[in-house]
């Protein structure tokens, strides 16, 4: 039951703040998911899934590896997610709309 979210925020943003930005953040993750359900703008969707999980894991990899659940090998994760949502968006249905179209 340890919150280590809150402890990454606090050692990177500092401990005062950390609780109010890690909920912050998570809404922000609620809402990402209402935007990628929505299918509104999925190219900047896609796009600022790949630049948030970047930005926020190579500051983790650098600030606070010893907070992470697999320590910096969690980077590997993060860049599996990002091939992932790249190869849906910009390969898969791009495919499946030239399809559509045919």
């Amino acid at each position: 039951m340890v919150n280590r979210h809150e402890q990454i925020v606090g050692r990177i943003l500092g401990t005062e703040v950390a609780r109010p930005f890690t909920i912050l953040i998570g809404l922000s993750e609620i809402g990402m998911a209402v935007w990628i359900v929505s299918r509104i703008k999925t190219r900047l969707n896609a796009l600022a899934q790949i630049t948030i999980v970047a930005t926020m894991n190579i500051l983790e990899f650098f600030l606070v590896p010893d907070l992470l659940l697999w320590g910096r090998l969690n980077s590997f994760f993060a860049l599996l997610f990002i091939l992932i949502v790249y190869y849906n968006e910009f390969i898969l249905n791009r495919h499946l709309y030239l399809h559509q179209k045919a």
